[in-house]
């Protein structure tokens, strides 16, 4: 019985999950209180996140009807994101840890992201995961459970960072994938962007795909921001699309896994599975896309299987200040 809890960026989550069973998952966003900022400010995040993390863990375990009491672990992300909103977490996760003399389970953010796509069918290995976020595109060749070969990333910015740059050029709100996917239904794909470094397996670009856009806005041109816009998110989702096709041509793979909060986008999502001629493709529910600690608890419940007894698992506890029971080593 796994409490997970989540505050890597701008959202504050704490879960149950009991092995692969979601119990509860509880959220609250800062979205509102950046909005004015246009992007995320790594303080006030933080200092969101240590005004709510008590109600929120209070919370998940109130939903999932568990008490501190029937819990076994304490999962927590420990990276990648910012440093100060991840400190809040984890300080929340010592206190229950030790309190409660049960493990931690540090959890990889980007692991979390992977295993949310259980939720939707089983993995089958080998596989390819795309996962495309605010801070990172990459693909990742994974041969079995918790075997993660990176096998393309990006070489500037990152997919979600370039919507959200994107929606700053065409006056829409922060976060920026929203909005242009709901902007894009009212536009035509007319507008010919660059596909950056199109023949290059091994690597992503989208910072001259970002900048042919605010070229383009900074311009007389006939296009309205709906086309744009609409242009914009074809452009991604055949650049992801066509990546794909070629980790295909060159990893055998029984299976596509799309995960990251721009894979909340319908369009993106509809685009890349039309493209990968009949490869099977899987991506979790649209709740579980973007950050929550449910998909914390996921991956920790994998590590469990695997990486309980072993004595990284326990030296991870003994720097995260937990006094790891000897019974349990």
């Amino acid at each position: 019985m796994i409490l997970a809890i989540e505050t890597s960026c701008d959202e504050t989550s704490a879960a149950v999950v009991n092995g692969t069973d979601i119990l509860s998952n509880e959220l609250y966003s800062q979205v509102k209180k950046h909005q004015r900022y246009g992007g995320v400010v790594p303080e006030l995040a933080s200092r969101l996140h240590a005004d709510v993390i008590d109600y929120v863990i209070e919370s998940a375990l109130s939903k999932a009807s568990v008490s501190l009491g029937d819990l076994t672990h304490i999962a927590v992300t420990s990276g990648p994101g910012l440093e100060g909103a991840l400190m809040v977490g984890i300080a929340a996760a010592q206190t229950l840890a030790n309190g409660l003399k049960i493990p931690i389970i540090p959890v990889n953010h980007l692991h979390g992201h992977i295993y949310a796509a259980e939720v939707s069918g089983e993995l089958k290995f080998p596989l390819v995961v795309c996962l495309a976020s605010g801070g990172h595109t990459q693909l990742i060749y994974m041969k079995e459970d918790l075997s993660f070969e990176i096998i393309a990333n990006t070489m500037d910015d990152a997919c979600g960072e370039s919507f959200d740059k994107v929606a700053r050029m065409l006056d829409l709100p922060y976060p920026g994938g929203p909005h242009i996917e709901l902007l894009a239904k009212d536009g035509e794909v007319v507008v010919q962007l660059p596909h950056p470094i199109k023949h290059k397996p091994e690597a992503f670009s989208f910072s001259g795909l970002k900048t042919a856009v605010l070229q383009l806005t900074q311009s007389d041109h006939e296009y309205s921001n709906a086309d744009i816009a609409a242009s914009f998110q074809h452009t991604v989702a055949d650049v992801m699309a066509h990546k794909l096709s070629l980790a295909l041509d060159n990893y055998s793979a029984n299976q596509v896994v799309l995960c990251g909060g721009v894979f909340a986008n319908q369009y993106i999502r509809g685009v890349i599975s039309d493209r990968l001629d009949g490869a099977s493709c899987i991506v979790p529910p649209l709740h579980l896309c973007t950050d929550n600690a449910a998909m914390i608890g996921l991956a920790a419940a994998q590590y469990l299987n695997r990486f309980s007894k072993s004595a990284h698992f326990i030296e991870c506890n003994t720097r995260l200040g937990v006094d790891f029971p000897k019974e349990l080593q």
